[in-house]
């Protein structure tokens, strides 16, 4: 792990003056590096044409409805990881219903976000009158007449609760379980599961959701393909949690070979990925936000940063680069100031 970061480091000080990495980025098509897309089939990403893929062992993604969410099969149901927005939800159900007949039994919110969370309502109920008809003949479960649960972080519930100066949810939408600490271990679907909490990254109440048999990690906004990451500052947010997250990710993933298949990562948004496809985004971003650092040391403002253009090798991949060069250059000079003063040797 230590040798892994030495490595980031140095590669973003060096990279300051190399730009191939994201020329490298940028003629690889994400489609032509996915190992599990075979046959043409190919997820969505955020068009509104659902559809469900599988990852590998008893993992599948729903892809299509805004942001990814992820499926784990069950004789007993189905395990969710985030549920999109209540408008998604009738073609987020048929495209479960391709993966499994089983009704939804349990939901976990990667955060806060709306686009996550919005639809814990319609998924949690959609199946609540099948668990009532038939949960006395399916697995160890009496019949149940309410909707599945709702897991998160404390954090993310608080914030969805409206108790952190944003504005309250509707009560429905709300995760009815919560954990504080690091980790929280369980067993589901025949497999343990991690699911690990990543403060100060996206916002300070996300979580990654690690299905160690499957060996497949859920990674809500922490991970992302198809753009530039929020880093969202006023909900506890920061470019240096980000990156120790990806890290941490990077740490849990064991590639088959040369960085290729072995351990898959489900996004927020956008494909697949595995260890080579996080690595390239961690040190892309670690890039950036060590040039970044570099001109905040220097006392540039704002709009000079912007107009040094200290994305521009990685815009061709990510898109438009304005809000996260905004909050990252915000969150560094903020540290910056923060930072005790240089120590100087004084003679007697």
């Amino acid at each position: 792990m230590k040798v892994m970061r030495l490595f980031c480091a140095a590669a973003a000080a060096a990279a300051v003056v190399f730009l191939g990495v994201g020329a490298h980025l940028k003629a690889q098509q994400p489609e032509d590096r996915n190992p599990v897309i075979r046959g043409g089939i190919k997820p969505a990403y955020d068009d509104g044409n659902v559809e469900a893929v599988k990852v590998q062992g008893s993992v599948w993604l729903v892809a299509g409805s805004g942001a990814n969410i992820t499926v784990q099969t069950d004789p007993d149901g189905l395990l969710v990881i985030d549920t999109s927005v209540p408008a998604m939800a009738p073609k987020i159900m048929a495209a479960m219903k391709m993966i499994s007949d089983r009704p939804v039994r349990q939901i976990i919110n990667t955060s806060a976000d709306e686009h996550h969370v919005a639809g814990n309502d319609a998924i949690s109920n959609a199946g609540k009158n099948i668990n009532a008809a038939v949960g006395g003949g399916i697995g160890r479960e009496p019949p149940r007449v309410q909707g599945a649960p709702v897991l998160s972080t404390e954090r993310a519930m608080h914030r969805m609760a409206g108790l952190l100066n944003e504005p309250k949810r509707e009560n429905a939408m709300w995760p009815g379980d919560t954990f504080v600490g690091m980790r929280k271990d369980w067993y589901w679907g025949g497999e343990p599961i991690d699911i690990l909490y990543k403060p100060a990254a996206h916002t300070d109440g996300d979580l990654i959701v690690w299905f160690r048999k499957s060996d497949v990690i859920a990674t809500g906004d922490i991970l992302d393909t198809v753009k530039y990451p929020a880093i969202d500052l006023k909900r506890g947010g920061s470019i240096e949690g980000y990156l120790t997250a990806l890290n941490d990710i990077l740490d849990i993933m064991i590639p088959e070979a040369a960085n290729q298949g072995g351990t898959l990562a489900i996004p927020g948004h956008g494909r697949i990925c595995n260890e080579g496809d996080v690595a390239e985004i961690r040190d892309s971003l670690t890039i950036i936000t060590e040039r970044i650092r570099d001109m905040v040391k220097k006392g540039m403002t704002l709009a000079q940063v912007k107009a040094a253009r200290p994305t521009l090798d990685y815009d061709g991949v990510f898109g438009d680069p304005n809000a996260f060069i905004e909050s990252v250059f915000t969150d560094l000079s903020r540290v910056a100031k923060s930072a005790p003063p240089p120590r100087t040797n004084s003679s007697r």
